[in-house]
């Protein structure tokens, strides 16, 4: 999966608090009567741990399927959380960017694993330059 694009949060933006229902849904909306607001969520304080720290990418293409993210899904990217085994990563192998599942199984030889069974794996070799840039944290994805 590709990096379409890249943006960074407003940092200056004061979140936006929309009421939170206390209710769960299993089809349909509760009444929007007042009376059922049991709190208010920040989206920008659900999805953004660390302000400073984080950006957002476009993914491209649907080689993370699998993960549960698709073409066209806006990716937040946390820069302060340690990049582990088994995380999604935004990285840049030999200058492409790319979104995988970072493999330290070895960790002399680390592998970047597609979450489609169309793509490969990509196998770090001695000659490759890898560069971590984050971990996905949330996945936006338009229904």
């Amino acid at each position: 999966m590709l990096i379409r694009k890249i943006y960074s949060p407003a940092v200056e933006h004061r979140p936006k608090h929309i009421p939170m229902y206390g209710e769960a849904v299993q089809a349909g909306f509760p009444s929007p009567a007042q009376d059922y607001v049991e709190n208010s969520l920040s989206l920008d304080e659900l999805c953004i741990r660390t302000p400073a720290a984080t950006f957002f990418v476009k993914a491209s293409g649907n080689s993370m399927e699998k993960a549960g993210i698709h073409d066209g899904d806006v990716l937040v990217i946390d820069r302060s959380v340690p990049a582990s085994h088994r995380k999604l990563v935004i990285a840049s192998v030999d200058g492409e960017f790319l979104c995988k599942r970072l493999d330290l199984t070895n960790p002399a030889k680390p592998v970047l694993r597609a979450e489609s069974d169309d793509y490969p794996d990509i196998t770090l070799n001695d000659e490759s330059e890898l560069e971590i840039f984050g971990v996905v944290t949330t996945v936006v994805h338009p229904v």
